[in-house]
């Protein structure tokens, strides 16, 4: 028998807010779907996140995390959040691992870009069986992001705009 969701855990989980010298923070287009994790072609733009691997720590996460979706080092860290967490919508799907959790608890880290934009590539290969999970980025403000995400993650959006503002 197959937990409901609201008896599902939620995989911990950490989210990026990369800011460029202007305020602006840097979004990324989802090249498709991953499970439970779905987009809308109105809707495929996201900050960077991604899972916490087990005895990593949430800031270790985020760096790594942001290295490997977009081949940045060049960040400074500016600060963090609590923990916010969404729901995924109802999958239906085929089978797939993210469909064991409910959604995300999610760590929200600001850094500041210290390097130049062609270090930015959000299409790196990730190895054999981890294609790019973007196919292109730009820096837009922070309140935009909320309008730009897919819906069921707009509430921790919002909330991760309200804790960051102040850094800008």
């Amino acid at each position: 028998m197959t937990a409901r969701p609201a008896e599902r855990p939620y995989r911990p989980n950490v989210g990026i807010a990369l800011f460029n010298a202007a305020g602006l923070v840097l979004i990324a287009k989802r090249r498709g779907n991953d499970g439970p994790e779905i987009i809308d072609r109105d809707h495929p733009w996201q900050m960077p996140q991604g899972g916490i691997e087990p005895g990593e720590s949430p800031r270790a996460a985020a760096l790594r995390e942001l290295r490997e979706e977009t081949a940045v080092v060049s960040a400074r860290y500016l600060g963090e959040t609590d923990w916010f967490a969404y729901d995924f919508p109802p999958y239906d799907g085929p089978p797939h691992w993210l469909a064991a959790f409910r959604g995300q608890r999610q760590k929200w880290f600001a850094f500041r870009f210290t390097g130049e934009d062609a270090e930015i590539d959000v299409t790196i290969e990730r190895g054999a069986d981890n294609e790019p999970e973007f196919s292109e980025w730009r820096w837009e403000r922070l309140d935009r992001a909320v309008e730009l995400v897919v819906p069921f993650k707009r509430k921790v959006y919002a909330q991760v705009a309200a804790a960051f503002a102040p850094l800008l």
